[in-house]
């Protein structure tokens, strides 16, 4: 919910500090940055020590790093809380899906996860409106300080409700070699992609390919990985699953930023609006998700994914319409088209995921899952920032940069909607749960 609603603040924060389009896109990235490159890490670590553990002090970091967000006074400051706070998302976001996989018989599996991310969704529905409300009536900061409280309220419940801990029985060992490798593979990866086409852009991509090589080798050779690999041969769900995620969510994650600067730099609506219509997405996916996730639970799940996959293409084909005199009725009805499909898809492949493993590595498929997620993002995040340093560059923004917002828009929508269609394929030939 917080890193939606600051999206929407993003504007006025920029004005405030005074950022460059450069920095302002680094907003976003920053945190999905870190989410990858913490969330296997965390899922060993939450595998070992307890995942309620994990979840609690990521809770904990979170506050801490929206506090220090809000009060910081330059956007250098904010860039490096974010990261942190990117770190206690993966801290987080490792472990919800294992403790909830954990407690729930198979057969009710999806109904369960239906009701998580119904709530997600929920979330992220109330999220670009408020965060939208807050902006325009208490200021950028505000947005940062109001996730605080709700954060503390969930540590209190979870010490007086959540009872018990999840845990493997056996203590293995931690690869730190291979979260190493790994990190260095996220890091080159994203400043690669922001350096091109430069020659140093280049040298550091190269860096991430042979990154990620001798992390799957090592992995594969390790006798305690942080992911056996050999699971993605094991099954194909499980490894077609994770690759439509990545390409649904690479798809997604980039445009609500972009949405964001549309109609509040191109269109001129104010935060609390831009945030209503943004919100659409968020509420139809939270409608539909808990039906989708029961539907699994009768249906094979890559057959209700793969029609999500389907309706979510047609939301982006609407949108690759878009220009600069594009109606607010049409922006919201595509976004609830693409907040349909998604409903359909998440839940349903989630549960793919989760049930085509072996009960002593859901942890590491809760955050394989998820790194599947953030990945995506990260990547289709790394993709936009590459294009608004290439038409924007160190501007900041405002009209005379319009046309070249407008033109790394249009470039983000037809790449998004490029990774929808290959989902689609990608869904559909994964093979029966």
């Amino acid at each position: 919910m917080g890193m939606a609603a600051v999206n929407v603040a993003i504007p006025a924060l920029a004005e405030d500090l005074q950022a460059n389009a450069t920095k302002v896109a680094w907003l976003p990235t920053l945190y999905i940055l870190a989410s990858v490159a913490f969330m296997l890490p965390f899922g060993k670590l939450a595998d070992n020590y307890g995942r309620k553990r994990i979840y609690a002090l990521g809770l904990l970091l979170n506050a801490l790093s929206a506090f220090m967000c809000a009060i910081a006074t330059n956007i250098d400051w904010i860039l490096f809380w974010r990261f942190v706070q990117g770190i206690a998302g993966a801290m987080i976001f490792s472990t919800g899906v294992a403790i909830i996989t954990s407690v729930t018989p198979a057969n009710k599996r999806g109904a369960a996860l239906g009701l998580l991310a119904a709530f997600v969704y929920i979330g992220l529905t109330m999220a670009p409106a408020i965060g939208g409300w807050l902006t325009e009536l208490l200021g950028w900061r505000s947005v940062f300080y109001f996730q605080i409280p709700f954060i503390i309220a969930l540590l209190i419940f979870i010490k007086c409700k959540l009872h018990g801990e999840w845990k493997n029985d056996l203590h293995s060992s931690f690869d730190w070699i291979g979260s190493l490798i790994f990190a260095t593979f996220a890091f080159s990866l994203v400043y690669g992609l922001s350096k091109l086409p430069s020659a140093l852009g280049i040298f550091l991509l190269l860096i991430s390919l042979v990154s990620i090589t001798s992390f799957i080798v090592h992995q594969s050779r390790s006798k305690q990985p942080l992911i056996r690999v050999q699971m993605f041969r094991e099954s194909r769900v499980f490894s077609l699953s994770l690759f439509t995620s990545f390409l649904m969510y690479g798809s997604n994650f980039a445009i609500i930023f972009l949405l964001s600067l549309y109609l509040q730099y191109i269109k001129g609506f104010g935060p609390a609006y831009a945030g209503q219509i943004l919100l659409i997405q968020a509420l139809l996916m939270a409608i539909v998700a808990p039906f989708a996730g029961k539907l699994s639970d009768r249906f094979q799940p890559r057959v209700i994914a793969t029609l999500g996959c389907s309706i979510v293409a047609l939301g982006f084909v609407l949108l690759n319409q878009l220009d600069t005199h594009t109606s607010a009725l049409y922006i919201g009805v595509s976004l609830g088209v693409i907040g349909l499909g998604f409903g359909l898809f998440s839940t349903p492949n989630n549960s793919a995921i989760m049930g085509a493993v072996k009960q002593q590595e859901i942890g590491v498929a809760s955050a394989s899952m998820n790194l599947s997620r953030t990945i995506g993002n990260l990547v289709g995040m790394s993709l936009v920032n590459l294009m608004m340093h290439f038409y924007i560059g160190d501007a900041t923004f405002g009209p005379e940069t319009n046309p070249a917002l407008m033109t790394t828009i249009s470039l983000a929508l037809l790449m998004s909607l490029i990774f929808v269609i290959v989902a689609c394929v990608a869904s559909a030939v994964r093979g029966r749960q």
